[in-house]
């Protein structure tokens, strides 16, 4: 980008970022490390966390589990919303039974269930991601699947007969749009829900380095797993959501 063409919001962010910091760093000055460490000490606990072997592993798991539970919410959720369109029996069911009971139930609700049900690992937290993403997935999908035309598909259904093909031709194309925006809703979510299952379920992860930190009075490797979770989110805004935005867009 021209610098000299980049906008004045840009750069008025980057200076309230360089003003908090320098902020930070002078107000850590006066304190002891226990109750605010300075950003120089956080940036090299956050390196240690994306280099170090048995750091990185916490690090990795965190990611891998928030990835799998956006792809496991936004195909239930969509199969959920498909569901209720095609059998108009169930629509009452999953759209005026299923979605708002999903939707109103506590997220430290689910925590704590599955800390009961499951063993401590991915599939407890894996599952308290789920059940918390999906029905955000699954209201907006059925929202789009409203908003499809239905003149095309009924002009679809007059060439050909198979379901099938007209909802992979037809309807899923029309619904791409949103499907991304679930995609991205639930990306976001899932980082803020990761901390609290990892908390109560998990013997690896960011969420549990936390934990443990905190038992130490280890406040520097918090605000790095913190820090670390904004830049893993950053990086896939920026990585995956962007171009599968962009993508769909495009069609």
């Amino acid at each position: 980008m021209n610098l000299a063409r980049r906008p004045a919001s840009l750069w008025l962010a980057d200076a309230l970022v360089v003003a908090a910091i320098a902020a930070w760093a002078f107000g850590a000055r006066s304190l002891p490390e226990f109750v605010l460490p300075g950003p120089l000490a956080v940036a090299e606990r956050m390196w240690v966390l994306f280099t170090d072997l048995e750091f990185l592993s916490h690090t990795v798991a965190s990611t891998v589990r928030v990835l799998a539970s956006v792809l496991i919410a936004l195909l239930l959720g969509g199969g959920l919303a498909l569901l209720a369109r095609s059998v108009p029996l169930l629509d009452g069911v999953i759209s005026g039974l299923l979605a708002p009971f999903l939707n109103a139930f506590p997220s430290i609700g689910w925590a704590i269930l599955a800390a009961i049900w499951f063993q401590p690992g991915h599939l407890s937290i894996v599952f308290v991601q789920v059940a918390i993403l999906t029905p955000f997935c699954l209201i907006n999908v059925a929202e789009g699947l409203r908003q499809v035309d239905r003149e095309m598909i009924e002009m679809a259904r007059s060439f050909t007969r198979r379901r099938g093909r007209v909802l992979a031709s037809v309807t899923l194309p029309l619904l791409l749009p949103y499907l991304a925006g679930a995609l991205r809703i639930a990306y976001g979510v899932a980082w803020k829900i990761a901390l609290v299952a990892e908390l109560l379920g998990s013997t690896s992860g960011l969420g549990f380095l936390m934990l443990r930190a905190q038992g130490s009075a280890d406040l520097t490797t918090v605000l790095a797993a913190c820090l670390a979770i904004v830049a893993l989110f950053w990086a896939g805004e920026r990585l995956l959501l962007d171009p599968v935005a962009r993508r769909f867009a495009a069609r």
